[in-house]
């Protein structure tokens, strides 16, 4: 496994085990499998409703505590100064750990400012052991570094896979001294992704799979990662991206896939935002 240094010194892993969408009567036995695989760093959210089935396979794993990275997210309606300090005293206990080692404001929307800042408190108490934003696009991570300095985000976690490969996001998360994370590395198999003609002729060559070309893609310029399975299978394919290496042509041929659209959802787009504003008060009922 390799590791990422972030910009505060904290080493994280290259490639995490997300949770995203994964039911949780299924994420104690995915996150157990995939600690046995090698994983160690786990992906999860507020919003994923599986905070606490993530804390029970860690625990049920024997692996220690410290041995794990751990990254969950803040949700939009838990943004604000004060909802945002609770919040993560209540991942925290659903996680049962006294530490989370990063913590991510989910969306670029409502009051990230007032939640920034207590996630800021957070890290100097030593709860949280590095903070940073996901879904920002570059210029609201440009708004929180510039104006909100007293702690740089140590990741913005975006989409990010061949057809949507983030190229400009990088170089303007790395002027700030930012990593970014991929989410939807595989893009949930969209355009046909896995039958891709690209990425199976480069897989045929290292006898790998299209994922495991698009993973190895990712490692070699530097994001982080987080995906996902259910099937040990797979767990353990994703895993095995680190005994080759893809040349410079590889990456220029996978470089030219490359359309700058967005395969879910584009969040500076009117009615996503209020899209997002529908969910939150749907989950207040």
């Amino acid at each position: 496994m390799k590791n990422i240094k972030l910009n505060n010194g904290v080493e994280m892993p290259i490639l995490n085990f997300g949770v995203f969408q994964i039911p949780q009567e299924e994420t104690k036995e995915a996150v157990i499998n995939a600690l046995k695989v090698g994983y160690r760093g786990i992906d999860t959210a507020q919003s994923y409703f599986n905070e606490k089935e993530v804390g029970d396979g860690i625990k049920e794993s024997g692996i220690p505590r410290e041995e794990i990275f751990i990254t969950t997210k803040i949700w939009i309606d838990n943004y604000g100064y004060d909802k945002c300090k609770k919040s993560v005293e209540e991942s925290l206990e659903r996680l049962q750990t006294s530490y989370i080692d990063l913590v991510l404001l989910h969306q670029p929307f409502s009051d990230y400012y007032g939640a920034y800042r207590a996630l800021e408190e957070l890290y100097e108490e030593g709860k949280i052991k590095a903070i940073g934003v996901s879904n920002f696009y570059a210029d609201r991570l440009a708004d929180i570094c510039l104006f909100e300095r007293k702690v740089i985000p140590a990741v913005n976690q975006i989409e990010t896979n061949p057809f949507n490969a983030r190229y400009k996001d990088q170089e303007v998360a790395e002027k700030y001294g930012t990593h970014i994370m991929a989410w939807a590395p595989f893009g949930e198999g969209k355009n046909n992704m896995f039958i891709n003609p690209i990425l199976s002729e480069i897989g045929n060559k290292y006898g790998k799979s299209s994922a495991q070309v698009i993973l190895r893609w990712l490692i070699q310029r530097g994001v982080i990662i987080a995906c996902k399975s259910t099937h040990l299978e797979r767990i353990k394919q994703n895993f095995e991206v680190f005994d080759f290496e893809l040349t410079n042509e590889d990456m220029e041929k996978i470089k030219g896939l490359d359309k700058g659209d967005s395969l879910f959802f584009n969040h500076q787009d009117l009615n996503m935002v209020e899209w997002f504003d529908s969910m939150v008060q749907k989950r207040r009922k």
